[in-house]
């Protein structure tokens, strides 16, 4: 199942990141994207939200250096846009998987493509990561791991769930009784033509 490949993948990236547990450290890619596409960019994908996931904890420092907030601003824009690039590649992946497959004349449209369900998948995988260290963490009180054990137990059932949603819709994609249809983000914030701030300061 493809959900199986894709949360070892996401545990096996989180693990790594924690290694060094730095967001300034080198990323380097285990799978060959001549290869191994679909893995390489799972695993782009999950380094990008584990690092923007530290990112945002850096940020929310009330007592931060309000130049070094405002670079960190910055990067957890650059982030944001990383993220939804490869949310857009990984769909492309699919997209050209099941480019021969003809839909069924009463098959259906998903709410979402599979990268963005996919999307969900990696953060929640964080989630459980972090949840699981909340709640075994030893100098927290045993009312606190109680209760971050409780929500661990409901994010696993999350993510079973999740997984089982995302392995259904590419198989109905596959077998034609869902079809792909994908549009692009047009993030504006980003552009010098649709940001009217950075229209202004050409």
């Amino acid at each position: 199942m493809f959900s199986t490949k894709a949360n070892t993948i996401f545990q096996d990236v989180i693990k790594t990141y924690h290694i060094k547990d730095s967001v300034d450290q080198s990323f380097k890619n285990i799978y060959n994207d001549k290869t191994h596409l679909l893995e390489h960019l799972l695993y782009r994908k999950c380094w990008i939200d584990t690092v923007q996931w530290h990112y945002e904890d850096i940020i929310r420092n009330p007592n931060i250096d309000p130049v070094a907030a405002l670079k960190l601003k910055r990067q957890i824009d650059a982030s944001n846009q990383d993220r939804t690039d490869m949310v857009e590649y990984i769909d492309s992946y699919f997209l050209s998987l099941y480019t021969d497959v003809k839909p069924k004349e009463n098959a259906t449209i998903n709410t979402e493509s599979p990268a963005w369900g996919i999307d969900r998948l990696s953060i929640l995988a964080l989630k459980v990561f972090h949840m699981e260290q909340e709640a075994t963490r030893v100098d927290a009180t045993e009312a606190h791991r109680s209760a971050c054990h409780q929500k661990l137990t409901i994010l696993l059932e999350q993510r079973t769930d999740l997984s089982t949603a995302i392995d259904t819709l590419l198989e109905d994609i596959k077998n034609g009784d869902k079809y792909m249809k994908v549009y692009k983000q047009m993030k504006m914030y980003n552009d010098e033509e649709l940001n009217p701030v950075l229209r202004s300061q050409k």
